[in-house]
């Protein structure tokens, strides 16, 4: 019946709240919290159909390979099962003739268990050619009788591609439709490997975007694309050539190897493709793009080319960010900085043991001609190969006799160092004595050009001690580091080692640690670009969301430095410009007189020409690439066409949202607003949405190296513990992690990850985006999200069998006039959700869009309406029926549209089983109109009493439940204001009808009417209150006990609301609607005390009856 009855429950899953409005989706639900227990307990397999329950609620393990069994061996499974069952029914028989007849049942139904089990249904298998309409099976089929999602989500996004519902569609004259437009360009995932949970919370969230503005009527588009992702993709090719061919890229030769990573990019972009295809993502798949492709690499091209003939990009020999392990310059923002207290040993790639940290060596230089020493520190030992200078504080007493003078190298023959007297030094820490390592040190960089010293590299592009270390060359750097220590004690020159806390600056790739090297590099000025981006965020043309991306965002821009493009790969977009070497002449790389940016080499050439007039000289082009983040950041525009000036640009740029993790809002946002300013003169965006990481359920960040990432793939179609394992042993984990990872997945997943569904995958991301911290994901949590698909299964199921097969729904959902009281209800809570909905998601209110659409299926439509209904529909006249059956159809229908942007495979299939509207030929439910409020379906008053009635029908069961009374229970309603009287006498019948088979007959009493004796209340609300007489048929001492104690956790209730009115604090900043509710709180609780107060004194009296 109603929400706390079990009792012709279409639905057939766990109870929802108990009270119409109130609960969340299944996060805060104890019995989601439990969901992969409770599936791992059944046993029923996967595939197997129990009426009304989820098809495939067993643990995943039992379902990994199925086989395809043939007709032979399922009919002799069936006659098996069947023997089985038999046999079982004959011991059942014989054991309830030997045990009382209360425990019958009980032994029959243990007894035919086991031939569910033998019920396993065969892979689904579509029948539909791929691309056409799905053909739609019969509900009866045993692949539909239950949720399954295989099922359900079969067939329909491949008639969604091909029917071009996911392309933007234009006014005759090529404009946007009067609604607007909506686009959003996807952030582009790397085509390095499969998609994890980050790219299914973002895909979920711009989909649902997307969708909603789509049935609101926009020209939407969704703009899908990957990125070449160049540091990333190339190294994990390497890694892939030298464990399968034992080969180096340069053994393959630049040309051969960029080939085998396109081949490589082929593959994992299709991966990709599946993945967002597989969680219903609704991109434009005409418009994809890549950012090697021909245009957006014409993009790059133009880019560049115009940045550098305005002086914006230059080439200049700087410090860079050097890894050796990749090999490559790296701009600050991939770099990662280690926090170290003291000493550490550390893992650095390419070394057997760990390398110590976190210290600080003191020692000593001779001064040229004398005795004397100077005593300098260093955290990195082995940087003093390339120290050319030592400076002090001009001031500073100790050393004023020294300025001028030559400090002597001790290993590095003929090389003196001069003392320099410089005020950047702190002459009160340390030895007031600083050396000065120009070419590998930021701070000493700026101090070798004041004092004009020569910067000296002593590192190869591998990590090795060049020619310019003396006898060190050759040796790895970091076990010069410990040798550099032995020979310094060796000339008595060693002082002291000691703790010291600092950081160290790690590849965020490889996580080998960074060597600052000087480097000829192209660089772009920043600047001057971040002042334009920051006022657009300012001034409102660009929103950023949460208000803590915006800080962010302005703490960066403000203290932004030069861009280091130059990336040392051979795969990316290869830097568009030429170095001139002129005859008879040494060019200088860094000298950017010398470079000539061009669209293709005949205009860089034609540039040279005229900058070296007379001269001969022949154009090299550098063999550097681009950091990717520079073709990344032309994405918004360059997907549309830019440089072209194509109609996709002209319509749909600026585009509406961009939606991503709030990690790379340097890396990569910044960068697009900066770009788009700069190149098309307008902002690339309206809005920036930043969601928060995904971690494990125990918090930690994602990472392979944990075994916690999971593939949305595997959570859709379920995987088992094993093939989770497997999978940990095709990437590139070192044995001694994969072990861990396992690990990790064993406690995390002990029957490995249960098939949830796409639409539960989607939905439970969204649901997790509060807008605050990250999230926490829980695969319980996920697959309780299954159970709710479930509900909305069977509910539809339901209500498509009460339609008459000649049923015709009315030509619009408007009122007719003739609606009873619950019909006004659902239809107002229907209106009030999708009012709820339409403001949360343009305010980017994802969890207050999930929780509302939540709560009206849940609460409102299935525990409520479509129960109650049944009373309508069976006892009704012609008339009341068939108003009971179209308000059904509008309220499902409209509960379909509501989640369809959350859920669109599930909606689709159950969509397309209802019948249309006179004169709606609408082909998909993508393109429906979504519900909006209309001010006619609004109904506080009708609301209010019809949850009197569900109020009093719920308290009637509540007592009858509380004091074991099955039958002949006499119940009295009593109302204490006008219009709850009202409504208890003019719904007395729907309140006995809910309130179950046992009541007799309800009395409604009036607020002036006395307390009816010999009986219990149940307080509904301040305005009624629900009687039960019990006097004669229970226990009065144990009564009076159990309502003391009600009444002393009611009056603790309420005590600690008069607390919370009466803080002058929460009267001040709380908003006067919520304090109204408060209000309301404790009157309902007064009311319940008042009850409790008044059932003690009644049973007390009922003693002396």
């Amino acid at each position: 019946m109603a929400t706390n009855s079990a009792r012709g429950n279409p639905i057939n899953a766990s109870e929802g709240p108990t009270k119409a409005g109130e609960g969340a989706p299944p996060p805060v639900a104890p019995d989601v919290k439990g969901a992969v227990k409770e599936a791992a307990g059944q046993s029923d397999g996967a595939g197997v159909h129990a009426s009304g329950q989820d098809s495939g609620m067993a643990p995943t393990a039992a379902k990994a390979e199925p086989k395809v069994k043939t007709e032979k061996e399922l009919e002799k499974e069936r006659k098996k099962a069947e023997k089985a069952a038999k046999f079982e029914q004959k011991k059942a028989k014989a054991a309830a003739q030997a045990t009382p007849a209360a425990n019958s049942k009980a032994k029959e139904k243990k007894a035919k268990a086991p031939k569910a089990e033998e019920e396993a249904l065969p892979p689904y298998v579509e029948e539909t050619p791929s691309g056409e309409k799905k053909q739609l099976r019969s509900l009866d089929d045993p692949q539909l009788k239950a949720y399954n999602p295989v099922a359900v989500e079969s067939a329909w996004y491949e008639w969604w591609e091909k029917s071009g519902f996911f392309k933007p569609v234009f006014t005759p004259d090529g404009k946007v439709k009067e609604e607007g437009s909506f686009v959003i360009v996807i952030p582009p995932p790397n085509v390095t490997g499969a998609l994890h949970m980050g790219h299914a919370l973002g895909n979920s969230l711009q989909d649902v975007m997307i969708r909603w503005n789509r049935m609101h009527g926009k020209t939407t588009l969704w703009l899908p694309g990957c990125d070449h992702a160049g540091i990333s993709t190339q190294s994990v090719v390497e890694n892939m050539l030298w464990r399968r061919q034992g080969k180096t890229r340069h053994d393959l030769g630049r040309k051969k190897f960029v080939e085998t990573v396109w081949e490589w990019k082929d593959d994992y972009h299709k991966r990709i493709n599946n993945a967002q295809r597989k969680m219903g993502g609704s991109t434009d798949w005409s418009r994809e793009a890549f950012t090697m492709d021909k245009n957006l690499s014409a993009a790059v091209t133009e880019t560049f080319v115009k940045l550098h003939e305005e002086g914006t990009i230059y080439r200049a020999n700087r410090l860079v960010n050097w890894c050796t392990n990749l090999n490559t310059a790296l701009s600050n923002l991939e770099v990662d900085n280690k926090d170290l207290a003291g000493r550490t040993l550390l893992d650095v790639p390419g070394y057997d043991k760990k390398v110590e940290f976190g210290i600080i060596v003191h020692f000593k230089y001779p001064i040229e001609g004398t005795n004397e020493t100077i005593e300098v520190a260093t955290t990195r030992p082995e940087t003093m190969l390339g120290d050319t200078g030592i400076a002090v504080h001009p001031q500073d007493e100790r050393y004023k006799h020294l300025v001028g003078k030559n400090a002597v190298h001790p290993f590095i023959k003929d090389r003196v160092m001069p003392i320099v007297a410089d005020e950047y030094v702190d002459k009160e820490f340390g030895t007031g004595a600083v050396k000065i390592t120009p070419a590998h040190d930021p701070n000493d960089f700026a101090l070798g050009k004041r004092h004009n010293l020569e910067f000296i590299n002593i590192l190869t592009d591998d990590g090795l001690m060049n020619e310019n270390a003396g006898p060190y060359k050759g040796q790895k750097r970091f076990d010069v580091r410990y040798t550099i220590q032995n020979d310094l004690k060796e000339r008595g020159l060693y002082v002291d080692k000691k703790d010291n806390p600092m950081k160290v600056p790690l590849c965020s790739k490889s996580k080998d640690i960074i060597e600052p090297i000087m480097k000829p590099q192209w660089w772009m000025r920043m600047k001057d670009m971040a002042v334009e981006a920051i006022k657009v965020v300012k001034d409102g043309q660009i929103k950023i969301k949460p208000e803590s991306a915006e800080k962010s965002y302005y703490r960066w821009m403000e203290d932004i430095n030069d861009w280091c493009l130059s990336r040392q790969l051979w795969w990316g977009h290869q830097c568009p410009v030429y170095f001139a070497k002129v005859e008879g002449e040494e060019g200088d790389p860094a000298d950017d007189n010398l470079w000539f940016a061009g669209r293709t080499e005949e205009e860089a050439q034609a540039k040279a020409e005229k900058a070296l007039p007379g001269k001969k000289f022949t154009l090299e082009r550098d063999e550097d690439v681009l950091d990717t983040w520079f073709s990344s950041g032309l994405w918004p525009f360059s997907t549309l066409g830019w440089p072209n000036k194509t109609h996709d640009l002209e319509t749909l740029y600026p585009t509406s949202v961009l939606e991503t993790g709030w990690d790379i809002l340097f890396f990569w946002i910044a960068r697009m607003i900066m770009l788009g300013l700069k190149m098309v003169g307008e902002i690339p965006f309206r809005e920036v949405y930043c969601h928060s990481l995904v971690r494990d359920s125990e918090g930690r960040k994602m990472s392979k190296s944990l075994g916690n990432v999971i593939d949305p793939l595997d959570v859709i179609s379920g995987i088992p513990l094993e093939k989770l394992h497997e999978k940990l042993a095709l990437g590139n984990l070192h044995p001694n992690e994969v072990e861990k990872a396992k690990k990790y997945q064993k406690s995390a997943f002990p029957e490995g990850i249960p098939e949830c569904g796409a639409d539960a995958l989607r939905f439970c991301m969204v649901n997790y985006t509060t807008g605050g911290g990250d999230i926490n994901f829980d695969i319980k949590v996920m697959h309780g999200y299954r159970k709710f698909c479930n509900k909305i299964y069977q509910a539809t199921k339901y209500v498509l069998g009460k339609l008459d097969q000649d049923f015709v729904p009315e030509k619009t959902g408007k009122l007719t006039g003739k609606e009873s009281l619950a019909e006004k209800w659902i239809l107002h809570k229907m209106n009030a959700a999708a009012k709820e909905i339409n403001e949360a998601i343009p305010n980017r209110e994802f969890n207050r869009s999930t929780t509302t659409v939540y709560q009206y299926w849940y609460n409102h439509l299935c525990d409520v309406y479509i129960e109650n209904s049944k009373a309508l529909i069976q006892d009704g006249t012609e008339e009341e029926k068939r108003s009971a059956v179209n308000t059904l159809y509008t309220a499902l229908d409209n509960a379909l549209k509501l989640i369809h942007p959350f859920m669109p495979f599930l909606t689709e299939e159950l969509w397309q089983r209802l019948p249309r509207r006179p004169g709606d030929e609408t082909p998909s439910i993508m393109l429906a109109q979504y519900p909006t409020y209309d001010a006619e379906l609004d109904n506080p008053a009708a609301e209010a009493a019809y949850e009197l009635v569900l109020g009093c029908s719920k308290g009637i069961r509540s007592l009858m439940a509380e004091y074991a009374l099955k039958d002949e229970a006499k119940v009295f309603v009593q109302a204490y204001d006008e219009a709850a009287y009202q409504t208890a006498v003019e719904q007395v019948q729907s309140i006995k009808s809910l309130s179950g088979k046992g009541v007799t007959s309800i009395e409604v009493l009036s607020g002036s009417d006395p307390r009816p004796a010999g009986c219990v209340a149940f307080p509904v609300s301040s305005a009624a209150a629900a009687f039960l007489h019990v006097k004669g048929r229970v226990d009065i001492d144990d009564e009076i006990a159990k309502a003391n104690k009600k009444l002393d956790k009611t009056r603790a209730a309420i005590a600690k609301q008069q607390k919370l009115l009466a803080d002058p604090g929460y009267q001040q900043k709380v908003a006067e609607a919520l304090q109204e509710a408060d209000r309301k709180k404790l009157a309902d609780l007064e009311s319940e005390a008042n009850g409790f107060e008044g059932t003690i004194k009644q049973f007390e009296g009922l003693k002396l009856e």
